[in-house]
């Protein structure tokens, strides 16, 4: 069934947003300092591309630098691709088909605000 999601999900809005993490994420490495960012933005773009079956937990050690790092991260591009979570998921909703859909994109807001710090792993 997450096979089945995960390709509606790439068809209707997965593909582009994760076109705009990666472009997020080219960004951030070209810039040299942001690199972290960029490897952050990469990962997390993988994850927009194909959500269903994985989940987002906090990375046990993250402190201080990861929240100063999303307060830089939101500044330069967090908020550019939460705008595109929010408007792809307001799109997606107006259908009955498309409602999970939005719903995944509203619940990859926060991810898209503050990925450091997180970590992606497979659901059991």
């Amino acid at each position: 069934m997450k096979t089945l999601l995960n390709l509606i999900w790439l068809v209707l809005s997965g593909f582009w947003l994760f076109l705009g993490y990666m472009l997020a994420a080219l960004i951030m490495c070209v810039l040299i300092i942001t690199i972290p960012w960029g490897i952050a933005a990469a990962r997390i773009g993988v994850y927009a591309l194909w959500p269903f079956g994985k989940t987002v937990v906090d990375k046990p050690g993250a402190g201080v630098g990861s929240l100063l790092g999303n307060v830089v991260w939101v500044v330069l591009a967090g908020w550019w691709i939460a705008l595109g979570h929010l408007l792809s998921g307001v799109a997606l909703c107006i259908t009955i088909i498309g409602i999970p859909f939005g719903i995944a994109n509203f619940k990859l807001i926060p991810v898209a605000l503050m990925p450091l710090g997180k970590q992606i792993v497979d659901m059991p």
